[in-house]
């Protein structure tokens, strides 16, 4: 069994002990469950430069112990003030450190950004629970989710109000799984698998991916250089947590990558 098998196995149970500690109707009176969304898709096809999603994320199976000595509310705010677009945000306890009150911290912190619930969403329940806690969009991962899966929870997700990330890793994943209810693909360049990682994955898939979806990239975004490389590949959304994560100041971390991004656009421009 690898890693991703044992997190999904592992999310069967923790979904039905969910399920046997609220119920539905509980979640649907939750104060944020009425809220009103905000739309990453818009935000990414808007921008005309490289668009960030900061990901607060505190450990992960890979990595281990990323950063425990942060608040979801000083980071993601941080985020904000440098300029990301979007906000991920990890809910998995047992692999990755995440929890509801790490969302809910950071959505309080940040009522006018957009959010994604960043977990392995298995079950039409999970939707409840991430429009009950505040989120803008959900992942759905086709690698442990089948097509049939990825078009009712994305339909049911829409019909809840939230955007849907597809994650592919493959051509094979995108074929199968593409949908009209899919706003945004992102290419994970890591393997869930074995956890290797390469952009090589984005630049494969960029020009299988439909222009109607908004691209993004995910895993392995380190610099500038790389970051607009994918950039003129189509891609507007960049999803980054553990390059800013693992460092003392995770909003500055993104600040510095914001400008290096904009010198080397500038360069690029006079070179061109």
């Amino acid at each position: 069994m690898n890693i991703l098998e044992k997190i999904v196995a592992r999310k069967h149970i923790e979904v039905d002990e969910a399920k046997r500690r609220t119920s539905v109707s509980i979640l649907e009176k939750e104060l944020l469950f009425e809220r009103k969304t905000i739309s990453l898709a818009s935000s990414l096809k808007a921008t005309l430069s490289p668009g960030v999603i900061s990901e607060f994320k505190r450990k992960s199976p890979s990595k281990g112990t990323i950063n425990d000595q942060v608040k979801p509310e000083i980071v993601t705010r941080d985020y904000a003030n440098a300029g990301a677009l979007g906000l991920s945000v990890l809910t998995d306890q047992d692999f990755f450190g995440g929890s509801f009150s790490d969302f809910l911290a950071a959505r309080d912190a940040n009522p006018g950004i957009p959010m994604l619930r960043k977990d392995f969403m298995i079950d039409e329940y999970q939707l409840f629970e991430a429009k009950s806690i505040g989120a803008d969009v959900i992942l759905l991962i086709a690698a442990c989710l089948s097509p049939a899966e990825v078009a009712f929870l994305s339909k049911k997700a829409h019909d809840l109000g939230m955007e849907v990330l597809l994650e592919v890793h493959n051509e094979e994943e995108l074929t199968a799984c593409i949908g009209e209810h899919i706003d945004m693909v992102g290419v994970n360049n890591r393997n869930l698998k074995t956890f290797e990682t390469s952009i090589e994955t984005s630049i494969a898939l960029s020009e299988q991916i439909p222009d109607t979806f908004v691209k993004i990239s995910e895993s392995g975004l380190k610099d500038a250089d790389t970051i607009l490389k994918l950039y003129h590949h189509g891609y507007k959304g960049f999803l980054i947590g553990e390059t800013f994560m693992k460092t003392a100041d995770p909003g500055t971390a993104l600040a510095d990558l914001q400008k290096d991004i904009t010198q080397h656009s500038n360069l690029n421009s006079l070179v061109l």
